[in-house]
């Protein structure tokens, strides 16, 4: 009997596409499917990441400005679109330089790229929001990533918590890896993994490297130092 029931609840589970993640939550890391992650493209981190972040999941990457962020995003983009996936970025206050993207490797012709506006802040923020919930019920892509890092953290701070616990819904059991990039972590635990970045030391030798710090979150916990090489310059 027990055998049956618990075949009837994974039956359950795939059915309503919940069985990965379920799996990718609770496994031992070493068990995770290769396909139910998305690869960093940076060795190192990936080896960290035990393959990359998870899909069906709300993960952050966050740091201080120059400390590889959005360098990390964009190696990460032009790996998917290598694969033929499609990626999309809300660029919360126009920030993008497309020009760094194309150079990252990024096809461009694979890439959502949703342009915001500085200034009212307030409102900047309210439409990236927007849009993100509005590109991931749309489904598709195989990583979105909203860039809030030069965001005022006190209006960050007035986003209710639930915001980001919908974002985990709406994409949960889905092909999906969302990142947010912040210069602070922002979801606060409520999915995925959160990588914490910092530059280099300003030495000639450390030019070309930062160092990432990986925390997991959910049933598994772990925290890992790790040294990144980067072989664009972090912005």
């Amino acid at each position: 009997m027990a055998n049956q029931a618990l075949a009837a609840v994974a039956s359950a589970l795939r059915d309503r596409k919940l069985d990965r993640t379920l799996t990718t939550a609770l496994a031992p890391l070493e068990r995770i499917d290769p396909s139910a992650l998305v690869p960093m493209d940076v060795a190192p981190l990936d080896g960290c990441l035990r393959g990359g972040l998870p899909r069906g999941q709300l993960s952050e990457l966050a740091g201080s400005r120059s400390s590889g962020r959005m360098t990390l995003v964009l190696r990460m983009m032009a790996a998917a679109t290598a694969r033929g996936e499609i990626v999309a970025l809300v660029d919360t206050l126009d920030r993008l330089d497309v020009a760094s993207a194309a150079a990252a490797g990024v096809d461009l012709s694979r890439l959502l790229w949703i342009r915001g506006q500085e200034h009212p802040i307030d409102r900047a923020l309210d439409r990236a929001l927007k849009a993100l919930n509005l590109v991931l019920q749309a489904g598709g892509f195989g990583v979105v990533a909203i860039d809030l890092a030069d965001v005022p953290l006190a209006a960050i701070r007035q986003i209710p918590f639930n915001t980001w616990m919908r974002v985990q819904r709406v994409i949960e059991g889905s092909d999906t890896a969302c990142v947010l990039v912040g210069s602070e972590p922002i979801a606060r635990s409520s999915g995925g993994v959160t990588v914490l970045l910092a530059p280099g030391s300003g030495l000639p030798a450390e030019a070309s490297f930062i160092t990432a710090r990986v925390v997991r979150s959910r049933a598994i916990e772990s925290d890992h130092h790790v040294r990144v090489p980067l072989s664009a310059a972090a912005c």
